[in-house]
């Protein structure tokens, strides 16, 4: 059995926090805006609805457990939500979860309007941990390859003390392209040496 370490119990509330204010900031940020907004994996732990009441708020989740607005899996086409339906997109801390992430980016852009805002993170330095499975980690240029057809507008950066270029968590904010087609040769990183 796995035991939690000192690092997991200090880090653990500072992700959560990073996090929050992320959603917090942009949730203020998009104040002006409204329409429909799906958050993705929510269970019952989310801010969304408060951070962001200014839009119609719409749950998506792979079970039933926590009665979401629609079940269905986020890395396969969903019938039951039409293209270019939502304003916004939410899935924070999914991505690692998913067994097929870029088909999980390009069901999140289909259900986007163009122009539409898509908010995602995941962990970087941090233990597996549930709901299972716990599949992937992404740097920043992972998300860039992942988001090649959005414009990023943010990442957010939760470092690991002392340990540069390993950051515990990334947020991602990102709008909705439907006319970007990026090649990989056009692809840019940040230069790191």
């Amino acid at each position: 059995m796995a035991t939690v370490s000192k690092f997991d119990e200090e880090f653990g509330p500072i992700a959560r926090n990073h996090l929050n204010q992320f959603l917090e900031r942009v949730g203020k940020s998009l104040s002006g805006h409204s329409g429909r907004l799906l958050e993705i994996g929510p269970q019952e732990r989310s801010d969304v609805q408060r951070m962001f009441a200014n839009f119609q708020r719409e749950t998506f989740d792979i079970i039933d457990t926590y009665r979401p607005t629609h079940v269905g899996d986020i890395t396969k086409h969903n019938p039951g939500i039409p293209d270019a339906t939502h304003d916004c997109v939410i899935g924070m801390e999914v991505l690692e979860h998913t067994l097929e992430p870029f088909a999980a980016v390009r069901e999140m852009r289909r259900i986007l309007k163009h122009g539409g805002h898509l908010l995602i993170s995941a962990p970087l330095n941090w233990r597996i941990h549930g709901p299972i499975p716990d599949c992937w980690r992404f740097t920043e240029h992972g998300f860039k390859v992942l988001l090649r057809d959005f414009e990023i507008l943010e990442i957010d950066i939760l470092e690991t003390p002392g340990r540069d270029l390993f950051p515990v968590h990334y947020n991602v904010l990102a709008k909705c392209d439907k006319q970007k087609c990026t090649l990989d040769g056009e692809l840019k990183f940040r230069f790191i040496t």
